[in-house]
């Protein structure tokens, strides 16, 4: 492959090379909510800032460790783990946001995937279409682990992963409505707990990596909730999923020094 870095030694997109994060890193899609993260960390310092990749590197018990930006959908999402764990990163837990899908998940709970539904484009340069999306298991048992014991409303299961954020909400006006409202109302009968952009192609490039993945996600909002009546508060600050996923990181730190 070419080094389009020319040289420098970092990643072309990133901005980092293997000196600059560590190997357990967090991946929210907002650059902004990087320095929220970092302040979790003990003294965090900001290594990169490179299109929509921006990254802090700190400690957690002592470890090093980094929290990278991925900007939105699986695209953006897809480089930075390729270039994360070029540089040696082995476990990422991606903390995001989601819209939740069964009755039962309200704003401002925490949903941790098990599996993405993969109705997206990035993991099908990936691997073949009959090839699941799953998440990790030790990262997921750590982070069902992390929010019980931090008495944190929580759903693991499967979630849907698209690429059209207002394919999802005003189904209705696309040119392939049948194929939105009829594949929405499937995933709903399996029992798919929320909608997000990022982890289908997250565990699917992991797979292939051969590198540990998770994801847990703040509940902004339900909208099937919103079509049947039923109360739908909006949640916008992450800090609940946040905390989840950095205790989930120093268990997995704890069991890897053991």
């Amino acid at each position: 492959m070419v080094d389009y870095a020319e040289g420098s030694g970092k990643q072309y997109h990133t901005g980092v090379g293997p000196e600059d994060i560590g190997k357990y890193v967090i991946m929210p899609g907002d650059p902004k909510r990087c320095a929220k993260i970092a302040a979790h960390f003990d003294n965090p310092v900001l290594v990169a800032d490179s299109r929509e990749y921006v990254t802090y590197t700190g400690t957690l018990d002592g470890v090093k460790v980094s929290v990278t930006s991925t900007g939105i959908g699986g695209p953006s999402a897809a480089i930075a783990i390729e270039e994360l764990s070029k540089c040696g990163a082995h476990t990422f837990i991606r903390v995001g946001t989601c819209g939740g899908m069964q009755e039962d998940i309200c704003g401002g709970d925490v949903v941790i995937a098990t599996g993405a539904i993969r109705m997206e484009g990035t993991s099908k340069e990936y691997a073949p279409i009959e090839y699941p999306a799953v998440a990790d298991l030790d990262v997921t048992n750590a982070l069902v682990a992390s929010a019980k014991e931090q008495g944190i409303t929580n759903h693991a299961g499967v979630v849907q992963c698209k690429d059209s954020f207002f394919g999802q909400h005003e189904p209705e006006v696309m040119p392939v409505s049948y194929q939105l409202e009829n594949k929405w109302e499937a995933w709903i009968r399996m029992g798919c707990l929320a909608s997000e952009m990022e982890s289908a192609a997250l565990f699917i490039a992991g797979s292939f990596l051969r590198v540990r993945v998770g994801s847990c996600f703040l509940v902004v909002a339900n909208q099937e909730r919103a079509k049947k009546g039923l109360p739908n508060e909006q949640v916008h600050d992450t800090e609940k999923a946040i905390k989840v996923a950095v205790e989930a990181l120093r268990k997995l730190i704890a069991a890897d020094k053991e």
